[in-house]
């Protein structure tokens, strides 16, 4: 008898010392996790291990037990911004987490100018990583991976914003935590960086929603293969987005298009992105991204300012998205611009206004609306154009067409923050449309200084 009981308290501290609480990799110390929310922790141990969590920023204690599958999850509160907190796991073995902040959180992802850091070179780069000493900005930057199903980890790890670690993180997610957080006096930000340079859209949203619908599915077998970067449907999502859905987030940033330019169905793509990510989240976050900026494709002239349109439309689409243009700071001789940090701070104040209900004016460039014709005359509308104004005087980007669908150059002028157009070759304008080629630079900005989208009242 006592051979089998000492054989059973062999087996119980066997079984115990292999028994190992463990969460994804993005749990971890200097980790930001979203204050006055219910957050969602989650992890592996063994079947019907009790595990009991409790943070330093209360007195409450949680308690769950891992499945017949050895995981876990578990819902708990947090209170507002601060820190450093610490953060416990307690089963048959011991986690803890320290140096744990509660604020902001933000997953930045895209392809490579979202992905561009101040090393590859960026504006003023020498004097914005010299002062790039930020503790309460804490980065996590997710490795390149591919799957060919749906991963629930990755590995990574969280750093405080210093010289070094800005230096060789995502350019924009740094000007946008670093503007956020002065905004929010001094609120603790964490970014988290998905981005591939390279990547076409349909990489980083799930195979079967594209699959079940066969205009996506169509678009998406037009790609060709590359040894930079992946084309197959779902696999980047798999691997970089899928791990961490259900982390609790304020919103997401996008900057992604150069590598769908040409596409007629960008703007179903991108929608459809959105909203497969609000699904997998059960969460639905703002969503703010970049629309692309001008640049000299080879080819079509004009195949740019489409995607920009198609860009555009995803506003009128889904809801609680914010766009920010940047016809004005890009490069047409680089499709990497290098000047990030107008980027970062729009992005920022989009979420300044539109998420944190700061007024700091006018936060959206100006967008078309409509137009009324009278005459030879058309009047255009656009929402946020109060002081619109062109920034040479005059502009030479605005076209109509009449019921020949043929455009042609038009005369612009201001009146009471709308535009009207005339042309002497159009008696009586039936389509109007502004900065459309892939080169255009803005001329036509709001009081804020943002400028005004491409766009064309074509159906398309």
């Amino acid at each position: 008898m006592k051979n089998l009981i000492y054989l059973f308290l062999l087996s119980l501290i066997g079984f115990s010392a292999s028994a190992n609480v463990s969460l994804p990799a993005f749990f971890s110390d200097n980790m930001v996790l979203q204050r006055n929310s219910d957050v969602k922790l989650w992890g592996w141990g063994s079947p019907n291990e009790e595990i009991t969590v409790t943070a330093s920023w209360d007195a409450a204690t949680y308690k769950v037990k891992a499945g017949n599958q050895a995981t876990w999850q578990i819902i708990i509160k947090t209170p507002k911004e601060g820190g450093p907190y610490t953060l416990k796991f307690k089963g048959y073995n011991e986690v803890v987490f320290n140096n744990v902040m509660l604020g902001e959180v933000w997953l930045c992802s895209g392809q490579s100018n979202m992905e561009w850091t101040a090393a590859s070179g960026i504006d003023n780069a020498v004097a914005e990583i010299a002062a790039a000493n930020y503790p309460d900005i804490r980065f996590f930057a997710a490795p390149k991976l591919t799957a060919i199903y749906p991963q629930n980890n990755l590995s990574g790890a969280w750093q405080a914003c210093t010289p070094e670690t800005m230096k060789y993180f995502s350019a924009i997610g740094y000007f946008f935590a670093q503007h956020l957080q002065e905004g929010l006096k001094g609120v603790p930000i964490g970014i988290i960086n998905c981005s591939w340079g390279g990547t076409n859209a349909e990489v980083w949203m799930p195979q079967d929603y594209i699959a079940k619908d066969a205009v996506l599915a169509s678009a998406a077998a037009k790609f060709n293969e590359s040894e930079w970067w992946p084309r197959e449907p779902g696999r980047v999502y798999n691997a970089m987005i899928h791990p961490f859905a259900g982390l609790r987030l304020a919103g997401v940033l996008w900057y992604q298009g150069e590598s769908n330019v040409g596409s007629v169905v960008y703007h179903r793509t991108f929608a459809g992105l959105i909203k497969s990510w609000r699904e997998a989240w059960h969460d639905d976050f703002p969503f703010y991204y970049v629309q692309i900026a001008p640049y000299n494709y080879q080819g079509d002239s004009s195949m740019g300012a489409l995607t920009r349109n198609e860009q555009r439309k995803v506003l009128q689409a889904v809801p609680k998205t914010g766009m920010v243009v940047i016809s004005d700071v890009g490069n047409i001789n680089d499709i990497h611009p290098r000047n990030k940090k107008p980027v970062g701070v729009r992005l920022a104040n989009l979420a300044l206004g539109n998420l944190y209900g700061i007024d700091n004016g006018i936060v959206s460039s100006p967008l078309y609306k409509d137009f009324k014709v009278s005459g030879n005359k058309a009047t255009i509308n656009f929402d946020n154009a109060d002081g619109l104004h062109f920034s040479n005087k005059k502009s030479d980007l605005f076209e109509v067409a009449g019921n020949d669908g043929v455009f042609h150059p038009a005369t612009a002028e201001i009146k009471k923050n709308a535009v009207i157009v005339t042309s002497k070759e159009v008696k009586k304008p039936e389509q109007v449309r502004y900065a459309w080629r892939n080169t255009a630079i803005a001329d036509l900005f709001n009081k804020a200084n943002l400028p005004a989208s491409s766009f064309t009242s074509e159906v398309r």
